[in-house]
């Protein structure tokens, strides 16, 4: 592999790779709230939020970490503001103290926070204006990405302005390739890699464990350890369901994320943590196989966006499933690209209707799909081209589901989110 495109895929990686507390779309909320104070200078005394519509959706039905059992878009940002800390990035609460929980069950009970929906293409933007008790006003937006700052104001003066200048890792990741996932991992120099999956090996391992161990959400993960029959795939399916029902219930343990999602991270992650346990697979083969599924996920998010009503752990259990593939197979590449094709083909149309409890379910369902895929292709069967949306080469089939799930999925986002603020929970 040649070091341009070595060096890229590595760059992929380090810059999706990274740890966050709680549910992304809230934690970014939060993370505008602590920047809003700090471009202030102080707390401010009032507040209003505008959201795109999958922010609103993701934000809704799930717990926000070190908020005393709270939810919503004013939780968010209240807390954030009031005792977040910015350069934390998506581990903003962690600063979060008792008496902030205090003040802002206080500050709920009033009108000091309102919403409103941003209308429009961008799927990911989070704007809050705010004032304090000295005069003084901010602007601050998020915009793309959960943690970039595309513009910030202070008293009606701009002090950044970044639209459309987020870095260049987007535009590689469109260059992402099948082939070019598994030359690299074939490739890989592990002491480049070593700490990276590492902390997400620790990270994701742990909350798993706290998933298991405590009754979150509805219990999925411990659900299916005590009605399935004991084999690696209840075992790799049940520890991801766990740490998707610790994580949608307001554990404060942070996560290693895969897309700008925790969920999608510990999809990618865990299942190839278990099997490579249950082969005794070596620890350089670890994170070879942890290579694979990340940028895997990675790859076929990309095509998606951020958010969209296409649920991302399809995405996140599609690499998984390649990524054990390889290691069963002793990277068998046709195997891989079959094993992607059959899970995109069976579970591709599963939709996101937000971050809530039941995410951990469709952690289940997504990786009970892609692992049959698995199995499947390893025994040399594989659904073909004409069949449904099975296109001649695992790329095509790819770029379709990018198509599905960007595009003619979009009246379904409308949808679905018409329906959530009809149901008058989304602002909570």
């Amino acid at each position: 592999m040649d070091i341009a495109s070595y060096t890229s895929y590595l760059s992929i990686l380090r810059s999706e790779l990274i740890p966050a507390l709680g549910c992304t779309e809230p934690i970014a909320v939060a993370l505008a709230g602590a920047k809003t104070r700090e471009v202030l200078g102080s707390f401010p005394t009032a507040m209003e939020v505008a959201c795109s519509g999958n922010i609103i959706k993701n934000v809704a039905g799930v717990l926000v970490p070190a908020s005393g059992g709270h939810k919503g878009i004013r939780t968010a940002a209240i807390l954030g503001a009031l005792g977040g800390d910015a350069n934390r990035q998506l581990q903003v609460l962690e600063t979060i103290s008792d008496a902030d929980r205090m003040r802002l069950a206080e500050l709920l009970a009033t009108n000091y926070c309102r919403t409103s929906v941003v209308v429009g293409d961008t799927n990911l933007i989070i704007r809050i204006t705010a004032s304090d008790d000295k005069g003084h006003s901010s602007f601050v937006e998020i915009c793309d990405e959960h943690t970039h700052f595309s513009r910030i104001e202070r008293d009606g003066i701009v002090l950044l302005d970044d639209v459309g200048k987020i870095d260049g890792t987007e535009a590689e990741e469109q260059g992402l390739t099948v082939e070019g996932i598994l030359d690299f991992a074939e490739a890989l120099n592990v002491a480049d890699v070593r700490a990276l999956f590492d902390q997400q090996i620790e990270l994701n391992e742990a909350i798993s464990r706290e998933g298991l161990a405590d009754s979150y959400g509805a219990s999925v993960g411990r659900t299916l350890i005590e009605t399935r029959t004991e084999t690696v795939v209840a075992r790799a399916t049940a520890r991801a369901a766990a740490g998707s029902d610790a994580r949608m219930s307001g554990c404060m343990l942070p996560v290693v994320i895969n897309s700008g999602s925790g969920n999608q991270g510990i999809t990618a992650s865990l299942p190839v943590i278990e099997y490579a346990r249950e082969l005794d697979t070596s620890r350089e083969q670890l994170y070879r196989a942890l290579a694979i599924s990340n940028l895997i996920a990675i790859h076929i998010k990309s095509r998606l966006g951020k958010l969209s009503a296409f649920c991302g752990v399809v995405c996140a259990a599609c690499g998984s499933a390649a990524a054990i593939t390889w290691l069963v197979s002793g990277g068998d590449r046709v195997k891989i690209e079959a094993t992607i094709t059959n899970t995109l083909v069976t579970i591709g149309g599963m939709f996101c209707d937000g971050a809530k409890p039941s995410c951990a379910a469709k952690v289940a369902s997504a990786l009970e799909a892609a692992l049959l895929a698995s199995d499947l292709a390893c025994r040399e069967k594989s659904f073909q081209p004409g069949e449904g949306i099975v296109q001649n080469d695992v790329e095509a089939t790819i770029d379709t589901i990018g198509h599905l799930g960007r595009d003619a999925m979009r009246s379904t986002d409308e949808a679905i989110l018409n329906l959530m603020i009809d149901s008058g929970v989304t602002h909570s």
